[in-house]
C-alpha cells in the first residue's frame, strides 16, 4: 500500500504529503517543493497476532482490504476506499466527480473537502503563506482521505526520487556533479583532484543549528512551543527538531498516516524563532517518529543532495514502533547527517538498545547522486548529529535515592550510574560520539501536565531518556538543556545549541584551482597518449581436456597516462572471443605507473566440445586489447584439443571400437561429420556396435558395484545387520511353495522397516516408499 505525494510549490499547499525535499529557491525568492512516497506493507496474517485484535467483522474488512491494496500498483487494480472507516470521520466519503490528486495540478489552488480521523489537523483551502514564509492554516477542518492518499500511487517512488536528484547544481556540490557518468573519465580525474585540493578554495565559516528533541506520548500540541524553540536564543541558521511517539494509536501504525503529524508540522513552524524566516527543508516519518529540517531562507538555495531512510527496529526487529529516521544533505560543502531515534524501552533493557542503534547504524542507507556509487551510510558524513528518545536509564540505585541525588543537584554523581555513559565508556554503542554535560534533570518521568515525578503504580525512576550527541570536526556546543516549562507529555523537551563549522567554496579560488588542475590535465595530455606494456602477447594452451579450465596470465603496465582497457570484438564477430576462452577482467581502469593481471581461462565444455572433436573449431584464437585514446594491441591464442567421447555423437561412438585418443585425427573428424543413419547400410567395412562401450563400461560397472558401494558406506553394526536380515529373507524364498512368499511382498514389508527417515523428520512420501521397496527387492533378487 503505497501513500505518494504529488509535485507541487508552496503557493499551492499540499494539503497532505509525507515529507517534503526542498528543490530550489528560484531568482524570484519563490519555494519550490516536493513530495515523496512512504510505503508501507502489512503482513495480513501477522497483524491480528501482533495487535491481538478481536477478529471481528471490522478486522476483517481491514484484513481483506489491505489484501487488495498490497496486490501491486497496477493501474487496472480498483484502489481499495476503507469506506468502513467513514463511521469515523466527520464528513461522509467521497463522492463521484469530487476533485482528486489527479485533478490538482490542472486546477491549482481548488482542494477537496477533507474530514479527519479522530479530529485534528487542518483545512488547507484558505491557507497562506505565513512571515517566516510557511505553511499557516487559516481555518478548521481535516486531511486527506485515504482513498485520496491512496490515488497518490500512481506516480512511483523511483519518479519521484529522480526528480529530487534533478535540482539545480549549486556551487556547493560543484565537485560531486562531476562524478556523473556523463562526464566521462576526465572529469572524474577532475573531481579527484578537486577533493584532494578542497582546503586551497574553501573557507569554513560558522552556522548555528538548533537541535530539538520531544517525547510527546502521543499527544496533540496544547501549548506554544516557542519556550522550547526560540525563547531567549539567536535565530539558529538550521533546526533540527525531533519527535517520539507523535501518535500511538493502532490506527497509525495500521495506516502510516496521523493527524497529529500535521499538528505538530504547524506547532513547531509556529514556534521557530521569530526574528528569521525559515523554508522547510525536509520532513519524514516512522509511525511516531518524525524529524523536520528547516533552514532559513537565505541558506536554501546552499542546500542540496537531500535524501531521507527510515530503519524499523520493532516488533520482530522491523517494525515501525521502535527505530530511528534520519535526513542527510549537503550544507555549502560538508555532508550533514542528522538521526532521530527511539530505542527499547526498560531499564534492563540496555543491550536491545545497543543492538537498536548498531541495527540504525548499518541499515540506513542513502542513495548518492552519481546512481554507480555505491549508498552512503551514517558515518559517511562530515557532521552526525543524533538525537532523539534512547531510553538509557539509571541503573543499580532505587527510586528514591535518585530523587535525592536530583533534589541535591548532584547531576554528575547520578551521571555516573547512567546507562548510556556506562555502555559508550565501553565502546558497545555511539563510538566517536560527543555529549555535552548534562547539567540539567532527568527529563522522564513525569505526571503529565505537572513537574512531578510518576506517581503512577508503576513509579518509573527518574531517567535522561532523552539526549543529543555529535560526531565530526569544527563542531561546539553552546547550550544543552531540558525545558520544565513544556508539560504536555511525561518527558521533558531537550535541545542543544550548536556552532558548526562547515566548509564554503569560494568562487574566486575555485575558479583558480579548477583552472590549474584543467591546465595541468591538459599539459598531460598533450604530452602523452595512453600507452602499455604487455608481459606476453602469445599464449600456448597444451593438451585442452573436456571440463578441465586451463590459465595462462599476463600483466599489463601502464606508463604515466590513466587509461582504461577493453578486449573489443573483431569486425564481424559478437564477442571479443570464442565461447571456449574467457579474459578476467576483460575491461578496467588503470593509474598512472599500475600494473593488472588478466587471467586467460580456457574451459571446454558440453557446448563447444563437438566441434573440436571434429576440426570444425580449433583452438585458435586472436585478442583485440583496445585503450581508450589509445592503439589497440593483439594477443594470439593457439594450442591443441584432446578429442573425448564427451561431446562426441553416440553413432560415432558406436563406431569407435577403440579409445578415441588412439584413434588418428581425421578418422575422429571422419567418424564425428558421418550423418546419423536409421539403419547401418553396409558401405562401411566394420559392423558398428549397438550402444557405446563407454556407455556399457559405466552401466556395467555401477550394475556390479553401485549396490554394493552403498552398504559398504554403513557403520558396522548397521551393516551386519542388514546383511543378516537380508540372508534370513532370501532363505523365506528358498520355501516359497509352502510359506507363498515372493520378493515383491518382503520388498513391500522390510522396505519401509528397514528404510526410513530418522526421528523428528517428516514421514517419507509414496515416491520414497516405492524407492525403498526397489532397493530391498535388488537385494532378494540378486544376494551379494
Amino acid at each position: 500500500m503505497a501513500i505518494t505525494g504529488d509535485d507541487v510549490s508552496l503557493d499551492q499547499i499540499v494539503p497532505v504529503s509525507r515529507d517534503f525535499t526542498l528543490e530550489e529557491v528560484s531568482p524570484d525568492g519563490e519555494l519550490y517543493i516536493l513530495g515523496s512516497d512512504v510505503t508501507v506493507q502489512l503482513d495480513t496474517a501477522e497483524l491480528s497476532l501482533l495487535f491481538r485484535l478481536p477478529f471481528g467483522s471490522h478486522t476483517r474488512m481491514f484484513l481483506q482490504e489491505v489484501t487488495k491494496a498490497c496486490v501491486g500498483l497496477d493501474p487496472a487494480t480498483r484502489d481499495p476506499e476503507f469506506q468502513w472507516l467513514s463511521r469515523y470521520r466527520c464528513t461522509p466519503p467521497q463522492e463521484a466527480g469530487s476533485p482528486t490528486l489527479r485533478d490538482w495540478n490542472s486546477a491549482p489552488g481548488t482542494w477537496p473537502a477533507c474530514g479527519t480521523i479522530g479530529g485534528g489537523g487542518s483545512n488547507f483551502n484558505n491557507s497562506r503563506l505565513n512571515e517566516k514564509g510557511l505553511l499557516v492554516d487559516q481555518s478548521s477542518g481535516g486531511q486527506d482521505k485515504p482513498e485520496s492518499l491512496l490515488l497518490r500511487q500512481n506516480k512511483s517512488k523511483s519518479e519521484i526520487t529522480d526528480m529530487v536528484r534533478s535540482s539545480t547544481i549549486t556551487v556547493s556540490n560543484k565537485a560531486h556533479m562531476l562524478s556523473m557518468q556523463k562526464f566521462g573519465l576526465r572529469d572524474t580525474i577532475v573531481k579527484s583532484h578537486l577533493i584532494q585540493k578542497e582546503e586551497d578554495y574553501t573557507y569554513v565559516q560558522n552556522f548555528r543549528f538548533f537541535v530539538g528533541t520531544y517525547n510527546v506520548n502521543g499527544q496533540s500540541p496544547k501549548e506554544c512551543l516557542r519556550p522550547w524553540l526560540s525563547h531567549g536564543i539567536q535565530a539558529p541558521d538550521v533546526y533540527c527538531v525531533g519527535f517520539q511517539e507523535l501518535d500511538l494509536s493502532k490506527e497509525a501504525f495500521f495506516f502510516h498516516d496521523t493527524p497529529k503529524e500535521e499538528e505538530w508540522f504547524k506547532a513547531v513552524s509556529e514556534g521557530l524563532h521569530p526574528d528569521a524566516r525559515y523554508a522547510k527543508v525536509k520532513l519524514i516519518r516512522l509511525v511516531g517518529i518524525m524529524l523536520l529540517l528547516y533552514v532559513k531562507q537565505e541558506h536554501a538555495a546552499h542546500i542540496s543532495e537531500v535524501e531521507a531512510e527510515t530503519v524499523g527496529t520493532g516488533i520482530m526487529g522491523r517494525m515501525g514502533n521502535k527505530g530511528g529516521v534520519a535526513i542527510r544533505f549537503q550544507l555549502h560543502n560538508t555532508s550533514i547527517c542528522v538521526v532521530n531515534s527511539h530505542l527499547a524501552a526498560h531499564t534492563e533493557e540496555y543491550e536491545r538498545r545497543n543492538q537498536d542503534y548498531k541495527d540504525i547504524c548499518s541499515r540506513m542507507q542513502f542513495c548518492q547522486v552519481d546512481p554507480s556509487l555505491p549508498p552512503l551510510t551514517i558515518n559517511k558524513h562530515d557532521v552526525i548529529l543524533w538525537l532523539g528518545d534512547l531510553n538509557y536509564r539509571i541503573e543499580e540505585l532505587d527510586v528514591e535515592k535518585v530523587k535525592k541525588l536530583i533534589e541535591e543537584k548532584a547531576f554528575q554523581t547520578l551521571y555516573a550510574y547512567d546507562q548510556l555513559k556506562i555502555q559508550v565508556a565501553a565502546k558497545t554503542v555511539f563510538e566517536g560520539f560527543t555529549e555535552g554535560e548534562l547539567t540539567f534533570q532527568p527529563t522522564y518521568k513525569y505526571d503529565t501536565g505537572s513537574d512531578n515525578w510518576d506517581t503512577s503504580e508503576k513509579c518509573r525512576a527518574p531517567a535522561w531518556c532523552d539526549r543529543v550527541l555529535w560526531k565530526g570536526k569544527n563542531i561546539i556546543q553552546l547550550s544543552y538543556q531540558s525545558h520544565m516549562a513544556l508539560k504536555t507529555s511525561d518527558h521533558k523537551p531537550v535541545s542543544s545549541i550548536f556552532d558548526i563549522g562547515v566548509k564554503v567554496i569560494n568562487e574566486e579560488l575555485y575558479r583558480k584551482t579548477l583552472e590549474e588542475i584543467v591546465r595541468s590535465l591538459d599539459k598531460m595530455e598533450n604530452a602523452n597518449i595512453p600507452s602499455v606494456s604487455l608481459s606476453k602477447r602469445e599464449f600456448c594452451f597444451q593438451n585442452v581436456k573436456y571440463m578441465q579450465l586451463q590459465v595462462e596470465s599476463f600483466t599489463i603496465h601502464n606508463g604515466q597516462v590513466p587509461c582504461q582497457f577493453e578486449f573489443i570484438n573483431k569486425p564481424g564477430e559478437h564477442s571479443f572471443c570464442k565461447q571456449w576462452l574467457n579474459a578476467n577482467p576483460n575491461k578496467g581502469f588503470l593509474l598512472p605507473d599500475s600494473d593488472i593481471e588478466i587471467e586467460l581461462e580456457l574451459f571446454v565444455n558440453k557446448t563447444t566440445a563437438t566441434k573440436l572433436n571434429s576440426g570444425e573449431d580449433k583452438i585458435e584464437d586472436i585478442l583485440v586489447l583496445h585503450l581508450e585514446g589509445g592503439k589497440d594491441y593483439f594477443l594470439s591464442v593457439s594450442g591443441n584439443y584432446l578429442p573425448s567421447c564427451f561431446g562426441s555423437p553416440i553413432h560415432t561412438l558406436c563406431y569407435m571400437r577403440e579409445p578415441i585418443l588412439d584413434l588418428p585425427l581425421e578418422t575422429v573428424s571422419e567418424l564425428t561429420l558421418m550423418p546419423v543413419q536409421t539403419e547401418d547400410d553396409g558401405s562401411r567395412i566394420e559392423k558398428p556396435m549397438e550402444i557405446p562401450k563407454e556407455l556399457w563400461m559405466m552401466v556395467d560397472y555401477l550394475y556390479r558395484n553401485a549396490i554394493q558401494q552403498v552398504i559398504s558406506t554403513l557403520p558396522t553394526f548397521h551393516k551386519n545387520v542388514f546383511n543378516y536380515l537380508m540372508a534370513f529373507l532370501q532363505e523365506l524364498l528358498k520355501n516359497s511353495a509352502k510359506n507363498h512368499l515372493d520378493e515383491k511382498i518382503l520388498a513391500s514389508i522390510f522396505g519401509s522397516l528397514l528404510l526410513r527417515n530418522p526421528a523428528q523428520h517428516q514421514k517419507p512420501e509414496i515416491t520414497e516408499k516405492k524407492k525403498a521397496q526397489e532397493f530391498i527387492h535388488q537385494f532378494l533378487c540378486h544376494p551379494l
